[in-house]
């Protein structure tokens, strides 16, 4: 028992489960937003919450062993890397590659019992979320591709309760995109040197810190905007100035975000999970709570 809980704590770690809170929020913010267009209600039922939150889990421990494995070969040289469990031993290739391939056919499974969209869609998904790994080693674009794979749950929210790629759910897609692609340039800026010295195509490699904190507040800029047009998208029969306030809290913790990590990269992690996280929660509230009061 005691080495099943061992290994199980090794998965977490690998996954860095954690993380998920980035994500599932926005989920369920378009989950509501949906069920309120579709049915006049934001709940919507057991059946949608169990099979969207085993399709995310699914999808992001998918993507992020996917990463791991195909990163094992940089990450066993990087500092900041070596303790992962699969570049330490903990966990070896082929236990990483069983833990894919179950979670795979997890997302395919739940996408199969959701709608037949959600089938369809749940291939390229798997595709989109793979790529990403492959992508940094080629092109500095890689930053909005994470983006866009945290970006598609609020896609998979509108598929899972309307059948359909409604236009607020893109809209929001793009602002979450932005929001992931800014934080994850911060969070780069850790491995800036590494990155030159081995020849990734990071955004701190290729054009400095500088560069990468104006790029990184431009990109938040645009994710708050689109995040506004989500809003006025749905106003009225949705949302209204509640979720408007909860725009602007989410705009305010950004810009203090911002403020840490230019005084000292060394407040970098804080600024990463506690204010990114605590953001996505926030946003949802704030959501939630408008659907209730309208």
């Amino acid at each position: 028992m005691n080495t099943f809980w061992i290994k199980f704590k090794d998965i977490l770690e690998l996954v860095v489960f954690k993380h998920s809170i980035f994500a599932l929020p926005f989920l369920f913010s378009s989950m509501i937003v949906a069920s309120k267009l579709a049915n006049d209600t934001a709940w919507f039922g057991f059946k949608a919450l169990i099979l969207g939150i085993i399709c995310a889990v699914s999808a992001r421990n998918f993507a992020m062993a996917t990463n791991r494995l195909m990163d094992e070969d940089i990450d066993k040289d990087n500092p900041r890397c070596a303790n992962r469990p699969n570049v330490s031993g903990k966990i070896g290739r082929k236990s990483v590659w069983i833990f894919i391939i179950i979670n795979a056919l997890i997302f395919i499974s739940c996408s199969y019992f959701i709608n037949t969209l959600a089938f369809y869609l749940s291939f390229p998904v798997l595709l989109v979320l793979a790529i990403y790994s492959a992508f940094k080693r080629f092109s500095s674009l890689a930053h909005l591709v994470l983006g866009f794979c945290l970006g598609l749950a609020p896609i998979a929210g509108s598929v899972i309760i309307m059948g359909e790629i409604h236009i607020y759910s893109v809209i929001l897609c793009l602002g979450v995109t932005f929001w992931t692609a800014g934080f994850d340039l911060l969070y780069s800026l850790q491995d800036m040197e590494y990155d030159q010295k081995i020849g990734l195509h990071s955004i701190p490699a290729k054009f400095g810190s500088k560069a990468t904190l104006f790029i990184s507040a431009f990109c938040h800029i645009l994710a708050v905007l689109f995040w506004l047009l989500f809003v006025w998208e749905v106003w009225g029969v949705a949302l209204g100035k509640i979720a408007l306030i909860g725009v602007i809290i989410s705009g305010i913790i950004l810009a203090l975000e911002h403020k840490i990590v230019h005084k000292n990269f060394a407040h970098i992690d804080r600024a990463f999970f506690t204010l990114n996280g605590y953001l996505s929660i926030i946003f949802f509230i704030f959501i939630w709570i408008d659907l209730l009061w309208n």
